[in-house]
């Protein structure tokens, strides 16, 4: 999967993955109230995501079903995103974070655990 949402578009896809299949009006309610969107814009950025097979689209009432789910998204950014800023390498981007960010001793502990599963 290497969907390339923007950011306008996860706060649709952010609606649906928190609510399941939603009608569009519904997701016009929630953004309005959220970030101020009007109707005309939440269904121009919902066709968006209908055009690049994020988001299916259902009779009766125009309801909008999620295609892809949050991980799938949040692996496809990281992917992007090491590829891009670090040449692919995920040991200069977990280098360039822990410099940057620093970490607790928990978090530090949380990480080798997973580290060691991943191998």
């Amino acid at each position: 999967m290497n969907i390339k949402l923007f950011d306008s578009e996860l706060k649709i896809m952010e609606v649906l993955w928190e609510q399941g299949n939603t009608p569009a009006r519904d997701i016009v309610d929630v953004l309005t109230e959220r970030i101020g969107w009007n109707k005309n814009t939440t269904y121009t950025v919902i066709k968006k995501c209908i055009d690049k097979g994020a988001i299916e689209r259902e009779e009766p009432g125009f309801l909008c079903k999620p295609l892809v789910t949050r991980d799938e998204v949040q692996q496809s950014e990281t992917e992007q995103l090491i590829e891009k800023m670090f040449g692919g390498s995920s040991e200069l981007f977990f280098s360039a974070f822990l410099k940057n960010q620093g970490i607790s001793e928990d978090e530090a502990n949380r990480l080798a655990k997973l580290i060691k599963e991943a191998k």
